[in-house]
């Protein structure tokens, strides 16, 4: 399994023809306690650098962002009984959707772990 990160602190891990999404553990991080996530509706078509969940914490709400186009095929339903899970687990437990991958020329402007981490040590 592959894993890549965005410039939004998303990470997706690709297995074949599915991938799955959720933040990193910097975003978790900036954000605080998690006490609400709303996920996409499974069958939701999802198009690259647009809207896709929302996560809210005590100190903001933010948006997570679709790394890649295509179509929800799970959310974590974990998360709605559980959403701070997001700050124990975001890269395993706390992940967020899976979708199939409507483009894969679409991850080559994705970063691998050594590249994302050099990115968040320049923010």
């Amino acid at each position: 399994m592959a894993r890549y990160f965005t410039d939004e602190h998303e990470w997706i891990d690709v297995e074949g023809d599915t991938a799955t999404v959720g933040i990193t553990d910097y975003a978790q991080e900036q954000l605080g306690d998690i006490v609400f996530v709303e996920l996409p509706d499974v069958g939701a078509m999802l198009e690259k650098g647009k809207d896709a969940a929302v996560v809210e914490s005590v100190k903001a709400a933010s948006d997570v962002y679709a790394p890649i186009t295509g179509e929800v095929t799970e959310a974590n339903d974990a998360l709605e009984e559980d959403p701070a899970l997001v700050n124990t687990s975001p890269e395993e437990e706390g992940w967020f959707f899976k979708l199939t991958i409507g483009d894969r020329d679409e991850m080559e402007g994705l970063m691998d772990l050594k590249a994302y981490k050099a990115f968040v040590d320049e923010l």
